[in-house]
Parts: C-alpha cells; structure tokens; sequence
C-alpha cells in the first residue's frame, strides 16, 4: 500500500500587533448639575403639591402632580446614565 504525503504545517505566525487606539472622552461636566436639578424640581413639585393641598404646582391635574414630581426624578435617574 503506498504511503500518503506528509503535509509540512506552516509556521506560526503570530497575529499582527493590534496598534492602541485613542479612546475620546467627551466632556459630560453638564450630567452632574442636571441630574440633580431634576431630583431637586422633582422633590420640590411633589413637597409643594402636598404643602399646598393639591393648589399649587398645577391645581387642574390635581392627583397626576405627583407623577410628574416621580417623572423629574425618574428623568434624573435616566441622566444619570451618562455620567462617567
């Protein structure tokens, strides 16, 4: 029976060296002052909506106040994602 080839592996090469990439960092000095404008607006509505008895901020939507008092801190917590 004849005998089959023997394939000659080829050498190794290591994978070309990776060159380092410039990572930009953005400025995002803004995230830190909002997000806490918005849990402060949002603290301020919902602490104003029960002082006044549902007269002040908005009288017209009454019990829905509190919602958007939640909506400005929820919208804090959301711009607190992009803080770094």
């Amino acid at each position: 029976m004849p005998k089959s080839r023997i394939r000659k592996k080829a050498d190794y090469t290591p994978p070309p060296a990776k060159q380092a990439t410039n990572i930009k960092l953005t400025n995002r000095s803004w995230v830190a002052p909002v997000m806490l404008a918005l849990f402060a607006i949002g603290l301020v509505w919902i602490v104003v909506f029960y002082v006044t008895d549902g007269s002040l901020p908005i009288e017209s939507i009454r019990n829905w106040n509190i919602v958007v008092g939640f909506g400005f801190i929820a919208a804090g917590f959301g711009v607190s994602t992009q803080w770094k």
